[in-house]
């Protein structure tokens, strides 16, 4: 099984720990890699020498980086540390994060990278860009131009980091993405997502738009794969459609925080959190196991989903919901025809918005046996087994 979470963050000035050095070594041996000699992974500190020699210095070398604002890291732009990283890697790569603010925009195609923050609300990576800006040539960005952080490779891994779009409310920007994410086994731990419209985008795309001829963003007429997208004990917040995309994806023990708009109407519709476009024949969209969906939006103001492609799949399991939860639950986005097709389901929904009395008649409520085949391995094994649950093993 293909291991998610390293957790290298005790990496320090001086190296590492001798028990830090050896859950990295059964880390990368749970990853498939091969050993020989005694079996002992050096993990090197990068010192300026380029990333690539140094994989290349021996085999199954564990490469790590440090970025620091203050500069007495390796590099104080974290694109700059992602950049050093061979374009084919094919190791494990951890790139950790000191506490500092770091304004760039951050575009990530290089597989099997760890971005590792020293502490979540410290360390942070923050820009401003968004839909209604424009390039030189006058053609608008679009959502998929918008967002501070592109993920566009396998197998990456981000921990205890804020991602933030400042841009501002969608009423004066339009879309503003914190988070572009379209890579598979991609595993989030610990992290925050904070924008307004549009926070977090699971990739891949529709296979078409529906407003104009094109999506734009650096995924335009990419060949779109189906991806598999883990976020762990994460804070994510916004508020129109603030969750939206075709991954399959599990958001396990997070807290989903629904902003308040200020609509000037009392009784409008303050936003939605999910707007998945899951493909026809995906067996999966989003699961929410055991989320806290909190917010200061009005009451009954916010909706847990609605579909922004017909076939949109959205699980709540065992959530807590605040009273900004809208009674109906969900809604069609005024699309008769999605009544037949999307799959809205909820199981053992509590708090003031989970009551099921009210919810609109095209959404199910499951059974405990249902709700039980919404496991992990259920939804984001796949044909390679990946288990974004699997840990380090116990030090002996």
């Amino acid at each position: 099984m293909r291991l998610c979470s390293l957790r290298l963050a005790d990496i320090i000035e001086g190296g590492l720990d001798d028990a830090t050095d050896k859950a990295a070594l059964l880390a990368v041996a749970d990853s498939g890699s091969d050993f020989s000699g005694d079996g002992r992974e050096q993990v090197l500190r990068f010192s300026g020498g380029g990333v690539a020699a140094r994989m290349k210095a021996g085999k199954d070398k564990l490469v790590s980086i440090v970025v620091a604002a203050d500069g007495s890291g390796d590099f104080t732009s974290i694109q700059a540390a992602v950049d050093t990283v061979p374009a084919t890697n094919k190791e494990r790569v951890i790139i950790y994060i000191r506490n500092g603010f770091y304004y760039e925009k951050l575009h990530i195609e290089k597989p099997m990278i760890s971005l590792i923050g020293e502490n979540v609300s410290e360390t942070i990576i923050s820009f401003d860009d968004h839909a209604t800006k424009a390039f030189p040539d006058g053609e608008p960005y679009h959502t998929f131009y918008s967002y501070t952080v592109f993920v566009g490779a396998d197998d990456f891994i981000g921990e205890n980091m804020t991602f933030i779009n400042t841009a501002g409310p969608g009423e004066k920007v339009g879309q503003a993405l914190a988070l572009y994410a379209d890579g598979d086994r991609a595993c989030f731990r610990s992290c925050r997502l904070i924008g307004h419209q549009d926070t977090l985008f699971t990739g891949p795309l529709p296979e078409v738009p529906i407003d104009r001829s094109f999506f734009g963003g650096p995924r335009e007429g990419a060949p779109r794969r189906q991806s598999r997208q883990y976020y762990e004990n994460c804070y994510i917040e916004g508020d129109i459609d603030f969750i939206f995309g075709s991954a399959t994806a599990l958001f396990n023990r997070c807290e989903i925080f629904a902003k308040n708009r200020g609509a000037a109407e009392p009784d409008a519709i303050n936003g939605w959190i999910a707007a998945a476009s899951t493909p026809e024949h995906a067996p999966h969209g989003y699961v929410f196991n055991e989320c806290r969906l909190t917010g200061d939006a009005p009451t009954g103001s916010v909706y847990l989903g609605r579909p922004w492609r017909n076939y949109a799949k959205t699980i709540f399991i065992r959530c807590w919901m605040g009273e900004h939860i809208a009674p109906a639950g969900w809604d069609d986005w005024n699309k008769l025809d999605a009544h037949h097709t999307v799959y809205y389901a909820e199981y053992a929904s509590t708090g003031p918005g989970g009551s099921s009395d009210n919810r609109i008649n095209w959404s199910r409520q499951l059974t405990g046996e249902q709700a039980d085949d919404y496991s992990v391995v259920h939804i984001l094994a796949g044909v390679d087994g990946w288990s974004p649950l699997q840990r380090e093993r116990p030090m002996e």
